[in-house]
């Protein structure tokens, strides 16, 4: 066995030992035993955790002086940066593994200001260039941004940079030109995990796994204590809406756990972008069918963000959620599964596929198919990604029973698609409970869909009629409908098939109000103390991937720990 193996078994057993003795009295978890009991008695029969703690009524399980909910790629780099200062830290995430949708990423960090590996490859790159691309007016995902977020950002890039090289997390020495604000080449990959069996969706670059793994293997070794399937309930605060916070209510099994923290609590959870209810508040057409990416790993429920505005938490930079740039909607990629996201693929070996059920069926030409709604019509070029496109999958279709969101999207294709794309139309590749059908004649097929979030039945006739529409616009050689680059190929060889095409959500791009210190302010402006937010549960920069939640992340951690009550 080497030595990362080695160091990673071990990891593993200190997490299970930690988890496994969760609820005694006394826990030694390393040189300074910093998780303590609490004697204040129990909590009042029938009371919320905030009500029983103004009431003086609270009694600590455990105590740390810094709490981080989530151990993903903000929450982790919190953790290390608290216990470089000095604290004691105690991590929890709901989740039966570490990472978060991290985990799952393509490793891309962008972080520039003129660190190292840019110096290597001669990129002129400074903290003012950073700032002046990220506040730039004639790009949707920087002109709404917090500036004061921004300058923060810049001038920590190295630094942070630095951190990651320092804390064991390893980079592929070539530089990627970003597709977004900046000017310069900014974005270094991470080497993926050694332990295929780690990597959660292996065989697919998800490089991202060695970025989370260095991390939290930095975190145990500084003596970060790591609880997973510890799920926040609530955030403890003084009062209502005033006072500082004092820890949170975890829910771990069947046991409830009062957690002190008695210098900050730090929400790292991920973002929203899977509550339906909570992403609705910024675009109403977001409704159930809009699957999330990265699950069913990692889900983004808003958890650290409802627990948050329920002690009087403001969110910020709203309008960022609907900039129409960015990724914070994108087409499915991979089709005939249920989340089908552009870079995602979990293989029938990852520990995921027994919940995902396929792998899905890669598109690599769209020119091989239509896509229609849940009526069976077309709605737009399928070959257009922008969001013309997700506007008009969004759109409303006619049904007079379900107003908002567009329904279902559909791929419909035949025989020979297939063959000229190469697919094999069976399970494990598909998934035909509910995201894949296929049928002789395109009135069977429509009559065969059967989905949770197909309200309507498919009308047979309309299928057919769009198919046949599309047909003359190959004979034709002009799509005269939405102008699809001249359309090549009828759909007319049986089977015919239907896959699951809608669009799925990725980034979250608000959150809560922060200071740059990353403490979160209430809906006055003022500060709620002892409580932070870092990664896509911060509000007031949408940058797409891993460098503002790994900087934001660590500034939290390194400001919590000094936060004395």
């Amino acid at each position: 066995m080497d030595k990362h193996a080695q160091q990673r078994r071990a990891a593993e057993s200190s997490a299970h030992i930690e988890s496994r003795h969760v609820d005694s009295r006394h826990v030694d978890l390393g040189r300074r035993s910093f998780l303590t009991t609490g004697a204040a008695g129990a909590v009042a029969a029938g009371l919320g955790a905030t009500e029983s703690a103004a009431q003086g009524a609270m009694r600590w399980d455990m105590t740390a002086d810094v709490v981080v909910i989530g151990a993903g790629v903000a929450g982790l780099p919190a953790a290390i940066a608290a216990r470089d200062a000095g604290a004691s830290v105690i991590v929890i995430d709901e989740n039966f593994d570490i990472g978060g949708r991290g985990m799952l990423s393509g490793g891309r960090v962008q972080l520039g200001g003129g660190h190292a590996l840019q110096q290597k490859f001669n990129i002129k790159d400074d903290a003012d260039k950073v700032f002046a691309d990220w506040v730039r007016h004639d790009h949707g995902e920087s002109r709404l941004s917090d500036r004061d977020l921004v300058r923060v950002f810049a001038d920590e890039n190295v630094t942070t940079f630095n951190f990651l090289i320092e804390n064991g997390v390893e980079f592929i020495e070539k530089p990627i030109t970003p597709p977004d604000a900046s000017t310069v080449d900014r974005i270094f990959v991470t080497k993926e995990w050694h332990i295929p069996s780690e990597v959660v969706a292996p065989h697919r670059n998800r490089n991202g796994s060695g970025l989370v793994r260095r991390l939290a293997e930095s975190a145990r070794k500084k003596g970060a204590q790591i609880l997973l399937k510890h799920k926040m309930t609530s955030i403890v605060r003084e009062s209502y809406n005033r006072g500082r916070v004092l820890g949170i209510v975890v829910q771990a099994g069947d046991r409830t756990i009062n957690m002190r923290a008695t210098r900050g609590v730090i929400v790292a959870t991920g973002g929203h972008t899977g509550n339906v209810n909570f992403r609705r508040m910024f675009d109403p057409r977001l409704t159930e069918e809009y699957q999330q990416a990265c699950m069913p790993y990692a889900d983004q429920n808003a958890s650290g963000e409802i627990a948050a505005m329920d002690i009087g938490a403001s969110l910020w930079a709203t309008g960022m959620q609907t900039i129409e740039a960015g990724a914070a909607i994108t087409k499915t990629r991979h089709i005939g599964c249920r989340w089908g996201y552009a870079t995602l693929v979990y293989e029938t070996d990852s520990i995921m596929f027994p919940q995902a059920k396929a792998t899905g069926l890669t598109v690599k030409d769209w020119q091989n198919l239509i896509m229609v709604n849940q009526y069976g019509k077309r709605f737009w070029n399928e070959a257009d990604g922008s969001f013309k496109f997700f506007n008009a999958a969004m759109a409303w279709h006619g049904d007079k029973t379900k107003l908002n969101g567009g329904g279902p999207i559909w791929a419909i294709f035949d025989s020979e698609a297939a063959a000229r794309e190469k697919w094999n139309t069976k399970p494990p590749n598909v998934d035909p409970d509910g995201w894949f059908f296929q049928a002789d004649t395109l009135a069977e097929l429509a009559g065969r869909i059967k989905n949770p979030y197909q309200k309507q039945p498919m009308p047979g006739a309309a299928l057919a009629e769009s198919v046949a529409r599309y047909n003359s616009f190959v004979t034709d050689g002009a799509d005269k409908d939405f102008k699809k680059p001249t359309p090549m190929h009828k759909i007319e060889k049986p089977p015919f098939f239907a896959a699951w095409s809608t669009p799925i959500l990725h980034d979250t791009n608000t959150g809560l109000r922060t200071t740059t210190d990353c403490q979160v302010l209430d809906t006055r402006g003022e500060v709620i103390a002892g409580l932070y937010s870092a990664g896509e549960t911060q509000g007031g920069f949408a940058q797409h991937g891993l460098g503002r939640c790994l900087v934001f992340g660590r500034l939290a951690g390194r400001h919590a720990a000094k936060n004395a009550a």
